[in-house]
């Protein structure tokens, strides 16, 4: 059995759940989200706690287990605290803004990004170069975060770009001149 399918999965007081013929609905204070279930993957709700379980011992449905069970454990977090993600920037006047519902960066480029934020995900801007995004949906917020890395990935040799603020950018060594040549 998974070790991460039988986990059973903690529902906080403030989060509903409702639990339909292949689809299971979260609601809490930062949202609504909704997961379909594959077929072969039963979800119990039991006194304060979700259990998921596999109705068959097909290959399949051994794939999907942990893979349902991490997803709904991640909307019932995503309904109750959030998640968050923060990116910074690093470049000579490369800075961030929110004006609306978009995030508009300035990013090297001749003309200015304008990049519009999905439903549910929210972005804070901290001394024009730190950009933290907050969503109840897990993966939404992870594309996202992934889509504004992509206008202008860190590149090697200075460190410019955006990057993940765990990330570790590996620097590179800039041209040497070779032994034995001279200048002219």
């Amino acid at each position: 059995m998974s070790r991460i399918g039988r986990l059973p999965i903690s529902v906080p007081a403030e989060v509903k759940i409702l639990v339909e013929s292949g689809v299971v609905h979260a609601e809490g204070p930062k949202g609504k989200l909704r997961t379909e279930i594959s077929p072969g993957i039963e979800v119990k709700l039991e006194g304060g706690q979700l259990k998921v379980s596999r109705l068959g011992e097909d290959r399949k449905t051994k794939a999907l287990h942990g893979l349902i069970r991490k997803m709904v454990a991640n909307m019932v977090e995503g309904v109750s605290r959030g998640f968050s993600r923060v990116l910074e920037i690093n470049g000579v006047g490369y800075r961030a803004e929110v004006k609306g519902k978009d995030l508009h960066l300035s990013l090297g480029y001749s003309h200015p990004v304008v990049f519009p934020l999905p439903p549910g995900i929210t972005a804070d801007v901290e001394r024009q170069i730190i950009v933290t995004l907050r969503g109840a949906d897990r993966q939404v917020l992870g594309e996202t975060a992934a889509r504004v890395r992509a206008l202008r990935p860190p590149e090697p040799y200075k460190g410019k770009g955006i990057k993940y603020q765990e990330e570790v950018i590996k620097r590179k060594a800039g041209k040497a001149v070779g032994a034995g040549r001279t200048a002219s």
